[in-house]
């Protein structure tokens, strides 16, 4: 059975998104490329989005199949970005969201299981911060990976908001970028 994977990128305060839901991408590098992107993708078998996310990328990344000028066509992995499996978590698209992608059902819980089911390899979710509150609030997330990077937003949308289980994880990477950023993968620590 597949798990899900919860990345998100925070301020060192603890925002994923600075004020008015404004997304800073964090600090890149070629490390920062291979540690999160690229360990992400050699895992993951379904991606799971959010949708200003899914929209934002799905204009990133498609450009690379038709575009060969394109800033995606020169990343080694777009076109394991284009061809992996999508659900988009929305309330206002509707029909078929292109880029390989589908509509998640009314019931995110359900939606999950099946995902877990019937996918091989690990399901990836993007997203903002309310994405991220959805999947913890029901219990969903099997690691969650985050990003802190070396900025203070100062304000805008906490990673954690109060409504969440408590859960015990456990420490599985702890690794410092060149960027000045530091990646955390803690996997949860579930009995039986």
């Amino acid at each position: 059975m597949a798990g899900l994977v919860l990345t998100i990128c925070a301020s060192l305060d603890g925002y994923a998104e600075k004020p008015g839901g404004i997304f800073s991408p964090p600090p890149w590098s070629d490390e920062v490329a291979q540690a999160w992107s690229a360990a992400a993708l050699a895992r993951a078998g379904h991606l799971l989005y959010g949708r200003v996310n899914f929209e934002f990328n799905r204009a990133f990344w498609s450009a690379a199949a038709t575009d060969p000028h394109s800033p995606a066509a020169g990343i080694s992995y777009a076109a394991t970005m284009n061809a992996l499996p999508k659900t988009v978590v929305t309330r206002t698209l509707t029909g078929d969201p292109g880029w390989n992608g589908r509509i998640a059902g009314p019931d995110l819980a359900a939606e999950v299981a099946r995902l877990k089911r019937e996918t091989t390899g690990d399901i990836f979710a993007f997203g903002s911060a309310t994405l991220a509150q959805a999947l913890w609030s029901l219990d969903l997330v099997d690691e969650f990976w985050m990003m802190v990077t070396p900025e203070i937003f100062g304000d805008g949308a906490p990673v954690f908001r109060p409504g969440r289980p408590a859960a015990t994880m456990r420490l599985v990477e702890c690794r410092p970028l060149d960027v000045g950023s530091v990646m955390l993968r803690y996997r949860r620590a579930r009995e039986g």
